[in-house]
């Protein structure tokens, strides 16, 4: 496995965020820094998305930065020359992959069905998203979806919260959560970084202790 996914997977769970403005960029990126997440995944939603990226390399280069929301190969490029060290699709598009696996860029594409992971396979990527992973069925369904895949591992994003996520990263199966439930949008937008930051570190608490 790719060094980042291994990273990606020892970190446990990958905030989501969407940014409208990107002022926010770098005290939401200290914020999660502060709570104990080394990494977040901005989405390309927004026009502020690229922007955001930029500036966060620049402020926090250690940080593991990934684009998500990414469309198509035009964004990989913007994505990978604006900081992004990973890559991470709502499906599987095969010419963003190869391009992807051509240059070493570190890809997670997202699959719900088994035609689409074992598409996944055949093109060599062995880490996909499991999106929308509650309303396609949540934890029940990657059980069975995942059972006749023991090489494959699966980032579990969409409806995944303090609630559940615990549960998700139990399964042999699942490397990682993505979320958005401590960085939501209002939070972000009202500048209400030091929400964000304890959300953050109870959420690597919960882990912590969850692992023991």
């Amino acid at each position: 496995m790719n060094s980042i996914l291994e990273q990606l997977g020892l970190i446990g769970i990958i905030p989501v965020v969407v940014i409208d403005d990107e002022a926010n960029a770098e005290p939401l990126a200290q914020a999660l820094l502060d709570g104990g997440l080394p990494t977040m995944e901005v989405t390309f939603r927004t026009e502020a998305g690229k922007h955001a990226l930029t500036r966060i390399t620049k402020a926090y280069p250690s940080l593991l930065l990934g684009a998500g929301t990414v469309l198509n190969v035009e964004q990989v490029r913007t994505a990978v020359g604006s900081g992004a060290r990973y890559i991470v699709s709502p499906g599987l598009n095969r010419r963003v992959v190869e391009y992807c696996l051509d240059n070493g860029i570190p890809v997670i594409p997202g699959v719900v069905t088994p035609t689409e992971i074992g598409t996944a396979l055949e093109l060599g990527v062995n880490v996909v998203k499991f999106f929308p992973a509650e309303a396609c069925g949540g934890i029940e369904y990657l059980k069975a979806i995942s059972a006749p895949y023991k090489g494959v591992k699966f980032i579990p994003t969409g409806g995944i919260n303090e609630s559940n996520f615990l549960a998700y990263l139990q399964l042999p199966s699942v490397l990682a959560c993505g979320g958005s439930w401590m960085v939501k949008g209002d939070l972000i937008s009202n500048q209400r970084f030091d929400e964000i930051r304890n959300l953050t570190a109870h959420a690597v608490e919960s882990k912590r202790r969850s692992i023991r």
